[in-house]
């Protein structure tokens, strides 16, 4: 039985900013967050968002799976697909992805089915924006896989799936390829993967018959030696990309050229204040649905560092940062009518939601927590 636990926003969040109405998207209904299984979890846990009150309804768990360390939506919001980041799959060394039809009456998760990822450790997938493919990036498996998408919503086994090669200076973390996300891009014609112990974005063609393409393009970018690529993010304006490095704490900007798929770095900022000592490494990247700013997570400092986006150049000017609300900030999103941003602290248990300011894009607090075990994404549907 799903448990539900209601919260508001607060009538501030609920009237909404001047740039949500902009954007005339409304806030999401639903909203599922992915875990670590252990004694704290045993999968997906979801809630409900009322866009007229702003009453956040906690439904509980909604599906057991191992742990669902990724989510991603289709295109058509019927299905989810869950990245399974194991390393045993039927006696193998992989990973898995799991297909779920979403039963929007209750917010509950139906099970299709599940298959390979083909590579251990899978950490972060994606659909294509026709709902015909899954790519999914495997850590330990150091590749990246297509996995093409049934009328039904279920998966079929990788149609391609492609190995990266290489290390870097990092003795701990770089002696081999961990491969740990793969975006598309606006126009869905090339895939871009983060691979962070070569210190590549690798920026494969892709087809929606057919999944990834390869060789990765000769112009993919290589990342300053050490930094550790994690996650990517395309600015809506389609002409800028930002990707955080794990490694060294720092986002690096890049110009997007959209015919070709090519990337050039031309900036990295730090994503710590000045003087900070303590050990630190960074998660998530997100960029806010209207494009003026770009949001990091920081492991160790705990926060979401704030980034200010110059409309023209794509140049990041910090703007601060705000504490978390708990320890590990592993992911955060959100919503994509840009008015609340959502963290999940992986070693708190803990979901914290902030209202986020529409003029200078600072966060403030709603006073509402979802106590959920060992969060790691959140997904709004």
């Amino acid at each position: 039985m799903l448990r539900r636990t209601f919260l508001t926003l607060g009538a501030a969040a609920v009237a909404g900013p001047v740039l949500a109405r902009k954007l005339a998207l409304p806030m999401p209904s639903l909203v599922y967050i992915g875990t670590y299984t252990g004694p704290r979890s045993r999968g997906i846990h979801a809630a409900r968002v009322d866009p007229a009150s702003g009453v956040v309804e906690f439904l509980g768990l909604v599906a057991e799976t191992q742990n669902p360390s990724f989510l991603a939506v289709h295109p058509g919001g019927r299905f989810l697909y869950a990245a399974n980041e194991t390393g045993d799959y039927q006696g193998t060394s992989s990973g898995s992805v799991t297909a779920y039809e979403i039963l929007r009456d209750s917010g509950g998760l139906r099970r299709l089915n599940t298959v390979s990822s083909r590579g251990g450790a899978p950490c972060h997938l994606v659909v294509d924006s026709t709902g015909r493919q899954v790519l999914v990036a495997n850590y330990m498996g150091g590749n990246v896989a297509s996995l093409p998408v049934r009328e039904d919503g279920s998966l079929g086994e990788a149609g391609r799936v492609i190995g990266h090669i290489g290390s870097s200076v990092n003795p701990d973390r770089q002696k081999e390829p961990h491969a740990h996300s793969i975006n598309l891009s606006p126009d869905n014609r090339f895939a871009v993967a983060a691979d962070l112990g070569t210190d590549r974005l690798y920026v494969y063609p892709f087809d929606p018959a057919t999944g990834l393409g390869e060789p990765a393009l000769p112009h993919s970018p290589r990342m300053e030696p050490g930094s550790g690529p994690r996650h990517f993010a395309f600015h809506p304006g389609g002409r800028h990309a930002y990707a955080i490095n794990e490694l060294t704490s720092t986002v690096t900007a890049m110009r997007y050229e959209a015919r070709r798929g090519r990337l050039v770095p031309f900036q990295t900022v730090s994503t710590l204040p000045d003087g900070h000592s303590g050990g630190n490494s960074t998660a998530q990247i997100v960029v806010h649905p209207g494009g003026r700013f770009v949001y990091g997570s920081n492991r160790g400092h705990d926060s979401i560092a704030r980034f200010g986006v110059d409309p023209g150049s794509g140049r990041l000017t910090p703007l601060g940062h705000t504490p978390a609300g708990g320890r590990t900030p592993r992911n955060f999103n959100i919503e994509p009518g840009g008015r609340h941003l959502w963290v999940a602290s992986q070693n708190s248990d803990l979901v914290r939601i902030f209202r986020i300011d529409p003029q200078t894009g600072d966060l403030h607090p709603t006073g509402q927590d979802l106590a959920v075990g060992s969060p790691v994404c959140v997904l709004f549907v």
